[in-house]
């Protein structure tokens, strides 16, 4: 099975650049399975039904999400009603669901959506989050996280730990593809974060006069999404069908 993980789909110019890239992608790298991060979709801050709808228009199977999840109030009358929008499981005091099973191709692949603990807003300790859903002992062929956290450490130490247990687990959030995807010791797939699908030129999807005027002056401002060229950012896992061991993990930008 291949996997195909997009980063933080940053407002219209993330949700073009997605939609001018997936079909291509999907034929080209013969993706089986497709997760996008899409709690930046809707102008930068969490996802209306009608981007929720969007993504299931092109050929998404599930979508995950972070610490703005729930800035779109409109998500509070739709989430519980769809499992296939993630929000991270860690945050016991929302609505809807950490993680979903989807069988596809006759392989039941498990989602997981998580969130840091370090410089992120209060959730629950992710460790112990963690180890509740594999208490569970629920029946999947496939586990794949999204760990939506700020710092590089806590993401290789989480992944570090549950090396083996988990088939592949890719960072979120920081909107900056780092180059260190590789293979564990022993066997999970892992990049620290796959980078934000949205205007290049921008400070991490953000106007760069916006967030050049609140640094240089410590003033508020309100942030509104960066237009221009923008890229898709992401990674392609291959997954043997058999063993259900991460064999690669590629980095893609478009």
């Amino acid at each position: 099975m291949k996997v195909l993980m997009i980063g933080d789909i940053y407002a219209k110019a993330g949700r073009d650049i997605f939609q001018k890239e997936i079909n291509n992608i999907i034929k080209e790298r013969k993706i089986d399975f497709v997760v996008v991060n899409g709690e930046n979709t809707t102008h930068g801050k969490s996802i209306s039904y009608d981007h929720y709808n969007f993504y299931k228009n092109n050929q998404v199977d599930v979508i995950t999400s972070g610490n703005h999840i729930f800035k779109n109030k409109e998500v509070l009358d739709y989430i519980t009603k769809h499992d296939d929008l993630l929000k991270p499981l860690n945050m016991y005091h929302t609505p809807g669901n950490g993680y979903v099973i989807v069988n596809k191709n006759g392989i039941d692949v498990c989602v997981l959506n998580l969130m840091g603990n370090n410089f992120m807003e209060p959730s629950n300790n992710v460790y112990e989050a963690m180890d509740d859903f594999l208490s569970l002992e629920l029946e999947y062929d496939i586990l794949l996280v999204d760990f939506h956290a700020e710092t590089t450490a806590e993401k290789i130490a989480f992944a570090l730990n549950y090396d083996g247990i988990i088939t592949a687990l890719v960072g979120t959030h920081t909107h900056v593809a780092t180059a260190d995807e590789r293979i564990l010791p022993k066997g999970t797939a892992f990049i620290t974060d796959i980078g934000m699908s949205g205007v290049i030129n921008s400070v991490i999807g953000v106007e760069p006069e916006q967030a050049i005027y609140k640094q240089r002056t410590g003033l508020m401002v309100k942030f509104e999404p960066a237009k221009g060229k923008a890229e898709l950012n992401g990674v392609v896992i291959d997954i043997d069908d058999k063993l259900f061991k991460a064999q690669s993990i590629k980095r893609i930008k478009k």
